[in-house]
């Protein structure tokens, strides 16, 4: 019950403030677990190729994966049943959420990988790919957040 309590409150004190030390924590613990991936697993932590693992046909290295995404959904859980609060909010609608997701699939695939692998990862070992490929992302999420903010008036 705690935890729908909870739940509902952040999206009802959603806010934008500026946080640099939850944000510094943050940073270093996606930083932490990024290095420990590589150095166990010799993998990369794009969270798309991770997902992608988990769709059927499954990879033979399946349980890697599903740890990781469980403990990604298990790690704010427990954060938020310690009193912890998670601003969120979800300001468009449905449809549109929908039209977004299939617009960042499609430059995933396009792009060989997803914000958290070329962004993170990639920019890490000063990869030219991944360091163009995230200038493309943040090109296109200024230009998506102007459009929508400014000619569509959303």
């Amino acid at each position: 019950m705690k935890l729908v309590q909870n739940y509902y409150r952040c999206i009802l004190d959603y806010s934008t403030e500026f946080t640099p030390w939850a944000s510094l924590g943050g940073g270093i613990l996606i930083g932490i677990s990024a290095v420990l991936l590589m150095a166990v697993r010799g993998r990369i932590a794009g969270m798309t190729g991770i997902l992608s693992g988990l769709i059927p046909p499954m990879s033979s290295d399946w349980s890697w994966r599903a740890a990781f995404l469980i403990g990604a959904i298990i790690a704010p859980m427990g954060y938020i049943l310690a009193g912890g609060v998670v601003p969120f909010a979800v300001p468009v609608s449905t449809t549109a959420l929908t039209i977004g997701g299939f617009i960042v699939g499609v430059g995933v695939y396009y792009g060989s990988g997803c914000t958290s692998g070329h962004g993170v990862c990639g920019m890490a070992r000063l990869s030219p790919r991944s360091i163009a490929a995230t200038v493309v992302f943040m090109i296109a999420c200024f230009i998506t957040v102007f459009v929508i903010r400014h000619v569509l008036g959303g």
